[in-house]
């Protein structure tokens, strides 16, 4: 069968990537063409857009870039005609995607949406949209199942959380590997995370280094996003003990002491690793103004939305400042402090289930194409 999948993003290549592993295991002869990634890519298939033309970040970043976006979405449109895929597999990006869904369903098109758009978050009204125009929902938050069902009445699959797949999955190496790999100091390390786009990794970066000379018996390691260019850290990598990675974040996090993450995924995806975290947030005044008054969510890190409490402190806009940041960051060295929250991150992993979320997602998309 022919497949055509959608991913826009960094983390969306990541799950991507596992899910297409594992339809090729579901159907032998499946036929693959997505917009993604390098992992993605790496897996098989014919790659048509790469998420890094693709990533643009705020309210007002989204305005100045609309004739790209719509450009893009009249591409996409002709590219899945020319294909004729047997079903459309969404990840995510859901500006885009509900876009091509309401076209690809009055088509006929069977259309699946892996990791459900975060309607729970704003735009609660998209629930219409999303009962029209998708034929099967899988989600990967044990809040949604309830959300989707009991609140709206639509069913929906729970499948569990992908990240737990893809950690397993990593081979890592060992922290004298890893040090003597990436010519790093034999000094416990802090990880930096500043986000995958070009926004967030320049508004971050300045914010999250500025307490680097306060903590010199470690070293503060940034995480190169694939997406971007070295260049984009360059300006960043002037403090004594400041250190930089590329595509190398799962091997960072395993041999992390502590980290400063920007919100989104990868605050998931440190907790998983077990590293204590403080979130940070800074965005553009506008698009936060707009942001406050959208999104009615008590948290903005998965870790707190997901136990429905502060377990890791989250430093939004003008609250992320070096003092704050400082203060916090001491709290994760204190020894009664990282055990109370990792004996939280335990109960967040029980919260999100077993693994497997790749595989069952691609054995129901499977099945629901062959009745």
């Amino acid at each position: 069968m022919k497949y055509y999948i959608i991913a826009g993003e960094a983390s969306g290549d990541l799950h991507g990537s596992n899910l297409m592993r594992e339809l090729m295991i579901e159907d032998r002869q499946a036929d693959i063409r997505f917009w993604g990634g390098d992992l993605m890519k790496k897996v098989g298939g014919t790659l048509v857009k790469h998420y890094r033309d693709l990533a643009f970040m705020g309210f007002i970043e989204v305005v100045f870039n609309l004739k790209t976006i719509f450009q893009n979405i009249n591409f996409c449109k002709k590219d899945i005609t020319n294909f004729h895929p047997d079903a459309i597999i969404f990840i995510d990006y859901p500006g885009f995607n509900m876009r091509i869904a309401k076209w690809a369903k009055e088509r006929g098109i069977p259309t699946h949406y892996y990791i459900s758009p975060q309607i729970w978050a704003w735009k609660e009204n998209r629930i219409k949209a999303v009962k029209r125009d998708f034929d099967q929902l899988y989600v990967i938050l044990p809040f949604e199942k309830e959300f989707y069902e009991v609140k709206h009445h639509f069913p929906v699959h729970f499948v569990g959380h992908p990240l737990i797949d893809a950690i397993q999955r990593q081979q890592l190496v060992s922290q004298s590997d890893f040090v003597q790999q990436n010519k790093l100091e034999d000094k416990p390390i802090i990880a930096v995370l500043p986000g995958s786009r070009k926004q967030e990794i320049k508004k971050m970066l300045s914010v999250m280094l500025s307490v680097a000379n306060d903590f010199e018996g470690f070293q503060f390691v940034i995480a190169g996003a694939p997406s971007q260019q070295y260049e984009s850290y360059q300006a960043f990598l002037k403090g004594k003990n400041v250190h930089f990675v590329n595509n190398k974040t799962y091997e960072l996090l395993s041999h992390a002491t502590a980290a400063l993450v920007t919100s989104g995924t990868a605050t998931l995806e440190t907790a998983l690793f077990k590293v204590p975290e403080v979130v940070c947030y800074k965005g553009s005044w506008i698009s936060y103004q707009i942001a406050k008054r959208i999104v009615t969510l008590k948290y903005i890190s998965l870790v707190n939305l997901i136990m429905d409490q502060e377990v890791v402190t989250e430093l939004i806009q003008e609250n992320c400042s070096t003092k704050n940041i400082r203060t916090e960051l001491q709290k994760l060295l204190d020894e009664d402090y990282r055990k109370k929250l990792l004996a939280n991150y335990d109960l967040l992993q029980q919260k999100l289930g077993g693994g497997g979320a790749s595989k069952k997602t691609a054995q129901l998309i499977v099945q629901s194409l062959l009745k």
